[in-house]
């Protein structure tokens, strides 16, 4: 058996120690290739990543197809459609024991993607069927669920040719902001437990950046503990996210955004960090931009050490613990515990627009810039969430949460001018 991507961001992440890793997807093959080229030669500590397009993603395969014949762009890599032959060129450039790559998709249907990768031997995706449902489409939690069940199933087979196959829950990222950090903690958690359930032993768990670098700390410190007291596997590992939300427009607001989540990585144990670029509110990034976001990412990293440990008897932590504790016990089998969990409201996403969610909570942004259940509705945690003050929940009030981190970063940045990376001066890298 071959070292897994889980194996490989273990041994290289955690204790002061930072794998870093792009969002990166082209449409054409040859930069697509060069991408994962420039993120291996970056000087920093790196994985690969392919993401996919938008049709792919919906399953419009048609509609690739054209694009392709056409000669027209897509927004990411259409690896259903491409000859295999192609993608293994593309992958030619880079990947190996020392830089394994993962694809990223976005799909509720993602069963022609893991057929895919399973043909090519690439162990390491991402997503989750509660996290690539609710906050992407229409598609209904029950199929969602039936279409993750089978894809986890078909990319576990990979172990029978010598991979060990790695999914990624992208539960920690709901909708990217609003969301208080104990229902992202208790979705990644089960959706981890999903993939293990359904064949998948390799696991990491997410949790995206909010707006308050203590509570982040107690959330990732909350995660960890039940990881380690529920996941029957020891090879898991917890990965960040650089804020999700409306990006800096600037660069220094933006870097500085960057650092700070590299900074939240390596404090609180984590063992890798997907980064976002300058471009973020604007574009889609170049690789050039991307390799830049990853070497000061590491920079960052390089100067921060571990932090105390903030305690896991948190606020936090007992309100995770309280809703992954009720929804494993509506039913044995976790697929119809996440749907029970929907329908009951135990699980509520604030703002989640999808026909499968009740939509009864509301989450904002304290004074001091922490997040806040505002309305627990349903949620199973109301003699444990701190009670709020009531009030209206208002267009211009949401709207000014949403912009928050964008404007305190923004706003900041031209008081704290660091020296900005040059992109296109990186070194030859560790990943």
């Amino acid at each position: 058996m071959s070292e897994g991507f889980g194996a490989f961001v273990r041994a290289h992440g955690g204790d002061g120690r930072l794998v870093v890793q792009p969002r990166m997807g082209f449409g054409d093959p040859r930069r697509m290739r060069e991408g994962l080229a420039a993120t291996r030669a970056a000087d920093a500590f790196t994985v690969g990543t392919i993401t996919l397009d938008a049709h792919t993603r919906v399953g419009h395969l048609r509609a690739v197809e054209r694009a392709l014949r056409d000669g027209q762009d897509l927004n990411g890599y259409p690896i259903v459609s491409h000859e295999e032959r192609v993608t293994r060129w593309v992958l030619s450039a880079a990947s190996g024991p020392g830089f394994p790559v993962q694809v990223r998709h976005g799909s509720a249907a993602p069963a022609d993607i893991f057929r895919t990768l399973t043909r090519l031997g690439l162990g390491a995706s991402e997503g989750g069927p509660v996290s690539y449902c609710l906050p992407y489409g229409r598609t209904p939690l029950a199929e969602s669920v039936r279409n993750w069940r089978e894809s986890c199933e078909v990319f576990a087979g990979l172990r029978e040719r010598g991979v060990e196959p790695h999914l990624e829950t992208f539960g920690g990222c709901m909708l990217g902001q609003l969301c208080p950090p104990s229902q992202l903690i208790a979705i990644s958690v089960l959706e981890a437990l999903f993939f293990i359930r359904h064949g998948v032993r390799s696991v990491s768990v997410s949790y995206a950046q909010q707006t308050h670098p203590g509570q982040d700390r107690e959330a990732v410190a909350a995660l960890r503990r039940l990881c380690g007291e529920l996941l029957p596997t020891d090879d898991w590992h917890v990965v960040v996210y650089a804020y999700m939300g409306l990006y800096p427009t600037t660069e220094h607001g933006a870097y500085r955004l960057l650092g700070q989540a590299a900074e939240l990585a390596v404090a609180s144990g984590a063992e890798r960090l997907i980064v976002k670029t300058v471009a973020e509110s604007r574009r889609i990034p170049t690789i050039e931009e991307n390799v830049a976001a990853l070497e000061y990412a590491d920079r960052a990293a390089a100067r921060t050490g571990r932090a105390p440990d903030p305690g896991t008897d948190t606020q936090t932590y007992r309100e995770a613990a309280a809703l992954t504790e009720a929804v494993l016990n509506l039913h044995p089998d976790i697929g119809e515990a996440l749907l029970r969990a929907f329908r009951a409201g135990y699980l509520d996403i604030p703002y989640c627009l999808h026909p499968d969610n009740r939509g009864e909570t509301r989450g904002r942004i304290g004074d001091d810039g922490r997040l806040l259940w505002e309305r627990t509705g349903a949620l199973p945690i109301g003699r444990i969430a701190t009670s709020q003050r009531a009030r209206p929940v208002t267009s211009a009030g949401l709207l000014e949460d949403l912009s928050y981190m964008r404007r305190r970063f923004d706003e900041v940045a031209v008081e704290h001018r660091a020296p900005l990376p040059v992109p296109g001066t990186s070194g030859t890298g560790a990943g």
